[in-house]
């Protein structure tokens, strides 16, 4: 926890209880949940945390570099605490999604006029493993 709370500081945000807890969840979950997901895990332990933080909270997080949003599908925002380069797989199934890890960078498109590239994001759609599995089974 306390490299959690070193994180807040150091990004000159003000670590309060609710939004640790909010990056401790994200950095220990790793299944890229939703804001409401964040919500429901944390509300037993934390009475007075609202919706309405834990969205806030996501979205300070995400100005200071801390988490990176995910949109695969429309209306789904995910949020992920790992800020290496990385993609995502999403599957068509279960709904779950995954992370993969390239080992070379992908090139950045040749754009005229001074553009700077500020994020990329990699996403993939099919069936995991499991869910290909079991409907081979059927």
């Amino acid at each position: 926890m306390d490299k959690i709370i070193e994180q807040f500081i150091h990004h000159g945000l003000r670590p309060s209880p609710q939004r640790v807890a909010v990056l401790h969840y994200l950095s220990n979950h790793k299944t890229h949940p939703t804001a409401e997901t964040i919500y429901t895990a944390l509300s037993p332990s934390y009475p007075t945390l609202s919706r309405t933080t834990v969205y806030q909270t996501l979205e300070k997080l995400y100005e200071n570099g801390l988490t990176q949003k995910i949109l695969i599908e429309d209306g789904e925002m995910r949020f992920d605490a790992d800020m290496s380069n990385h993609g995502h797989f999403k599957c068509t199934s279960c709904g779950k999604v995954f992370d993969f890890f390239y080992t070379q960078d992908f090139p950045f498109p040749q754009m005229e006029g001074g553009f700077k590239v500020q994020e990329q994001h990699l996403y993939y759609k099919g069936r995991c493993p499991e869910c290909k599995e079991s409907s081979s089974r059927q």
